[in-house]
């Protein structure tokens, strides 16, 4: 669990299916410009409004492409719910290298109850699980000490740690050296989260940039600061325009545009975005560095 992997979109065609010509296509981009791997039905990817059907079709896709590219396939799972994410997570991890499952959101359960949640699903499957902590969608903050007890059970590889800022518990997680993988999930603090001691990150804007968010995560790993900076300079306003409106609207109509994927359509209660958020996702884009 090293290096950036792209949180994959689901395209879908002008009649409103799965496109698995378009995923195919920008799941071996991602890899081709750099991505150490792949992650399929996150957020991203719309996972909650596919059917199951659908949702089979993307995992089938984008098993294929990491096979064929010898990188690891990183599977979302979870619900609210342990019983219903065993049942998710068992069916979703024989076409995995690693299920990312969120913590429980709505319900807020005790720092417990969401240890023995991961606890639970780890024991009902064999393959690794990456927590997905992200308080600000799930209701649930956890604290460093709390992060600390998840990542000390066997079952669990790394954690995908989304805090929406490098605040108290951040720093007090990457000073923990628990020996497992910290990847950043916030596009816009990857960088600083690499200075920090991240693996790396799982990054939605690396669908669009996989050569830069690559680069930059090279040059940190080999010292040069000054390139690193120079990309995160450069990638934060591409990472601030792509979030501007509800994700992965901008994404993928700049998806589009690029000529990566044929349709930039999401599904309802999404909304197309606006031309002026995509003009300025677009602009960033096409300033990257080389």
């Amino acid at each position: 669990m090293r290096g950036i992997h792209a949180s994959l979109v689901t395209p879908f065609t002008r009649s409103g299916e799965v496109d698995a010509k378009s995923l195919e296509r920008l799941a071996a981009r991602c890899l081709d410009g750099g991505a150490a791997g792949l992650v399929a039905l996150g957020t991203t990817g719309e996972a909650a409004l596919l059917s199951p059907a659908e949702q089979r079709t993307v995992l089938e896709v984008c098993r294929a492409v990491s096979i064929e590219h010898g990188t690891p396939l990183t599977v979302g799972a979870g619900t609210m719910g342990t019983e219903d994410s065993i049942r998710q997570a068992r069916e979703r991890a024989p076409l995995a290298d690693a299920l990312l499952v969120v913590v429980p959101y709505y319900l807020r359960p005790s720092d417990e109850g969401v240890v023995d949640h991961f606890a639970a699903i780890g024991a009902a499957v064999d393959v690794p699980l990456v927590p997905y902590n992200v308080p600000y969608r799930t209701g649930k903050h956890l604290s460093a000490a709390a992060l600390v007890r998840l990542l000390s059970l066997d079952c669990v590889v790394g954690v995908k740690h989304c805090a929406g800022a490098i605040d108290q518990d951040t720093l007090a997680l990457m000073a923990a050296g628990t020996g497992k993988a910290v990847l950043c999930g916030d596009d816009a603090y990857v960088y600083p989260m690499l200075q920090l001691g991240a693996c790396g990150g799982i990054a939605a804007s690396a669908c669009l940039a996989p050569e830069g968010y690559a680069a930059m995560a090279e040059a940190v790993r080999t010292g040069n600061a000054a390139r690193g900076l120079a990309f995160h300079n450069a990638l934060f306003p591409l990472a601030e325009a792509l979030f501007a409106e509800p994700s992965p609207a901008v994404l993928k109509a700049c998806l589009a545009e690029a000529g990566v994927i044929d349709e930039p359509s999401v599904r309802a209660p999404l909304h197309a975005p606006g031309r002026e958020s995509v003009g300025r996702a677009l602009k960033a884009f096409r300033a990257l560095p080389d």
